[in-house]
């Protein structure tokens, strides 16, 4: 990415919290890896919100350490990063499910706000199929108060959410397969339900400075992919290196565990 335009970026981000539209793969990139995530699908089971899929797929650990996303990540929070996370996040056609307005630093536990999320369309990502909404500057406000709701279409996992949001001022963040978008843990967002004939298919990954620490435990888990980790303050996460070997297979049903432990799965 020319420097010009990755500051450009980087102001950007620091005014709104967010950038849509930023291309990390071509079409024909896309459509590979949507279908390697498909065979995966087929072999393993729906892959929606599994955590730490990188652990046991290769295809999610090309997407989040792709050169084009690590190089914006590393202008966002520093040279020294870990993927904390990784997961598929797919809307079924015609289906009731949405995101309710939240911020995502407010239930992960992390001890600090040096973090960036990654949403990679996969599929065409539209305001009729559910694509994000985000609040611009909102991330400046720091945390909101997060109401628990019992909403079964709620994807959220505690269906947390951020009540009398000036919904007039969102911007909806439609991409294209192999665009991206790019927010901020205190960025305001949502989104709504799938009322198209398509599946609605992203790839979300989130990025933390290595300083930062879980407050909740101490046995959460990441993965250096730039720089150096001086602090340690993770456990190591293991990368595919093959797809669906039975031994990363199991580890990652722990961390799924772990992980929805941790963002207070009920």
């Amino acid at each position: 990415m020319a420097r010009e335009a990755l500051a450009a970026d980087v102001a950007r981000f620091r005014r709104d919290g967010f950038l849509a539209g930023v291309r990390i793969l071509d079409k024909d990139d896309a459509a590979a890896h949507r279908a390697r995530m498909a065979e995966a699908e087929t072999a393993f089971c729906p892959l929606h919100y599994q955590a730490k899929v990188y652990t046991i797929l290769r295809s999610p650990l090309e997407l989040a350490t792709h050169p084009r996303v690590l190089d914006l990540v590393k202008a966002l929070i520093g040279p020294n990063v870990l993927l904390w996370n990784a997961t598929y996040i797919v809307k079924e056609p015609q289906t009731s499910a949405f995101v309710s307005w939240h911020q995502d630093l407010a239930y992960w536990g992390l001890d600090g706000d040096d973090q960036v999320s990654m949403w990679l369309a996969l599929s065409p990502a539209r305001g009729e199929n559910g694509c994000m909404r985000m609040v611009p500057g909102s991330h400046r406000s720091g945390r909101r108060g997060h109401r628990t709701t019992r909403d079964d279409d709620n994807v959220l996992y505690q269906g947390q959410t951020v009540e009398h949001v000036d919904e007039s001022t969102a911007v909806a963040c439609e991409l294209d397969p192999g665009q991206a978008s790019f927010h901020h843990g205190w960025t305001l967002h949502s989104s709504l339900p799938n009322v198209s004939d398509q599946r609605r298919i992203g790839f979300n990954a989130q990025y933390i400075a290595t300083h930062m620490r879980q407050t909740q435990h101490d046995r959460d888990t990441a993965l250096l992919v730039c720089g150096v980790d001086d602090y340690g303050h993770f456990g190591k996460d293991t990368p595919a290196e093959s797809d669906l070997d039975p031994d990363a297979v199991e580890r990652q049903r722990e961390l799924d565990r772990m992980v929805r432990e941790t963002m207070g799965y009920r």
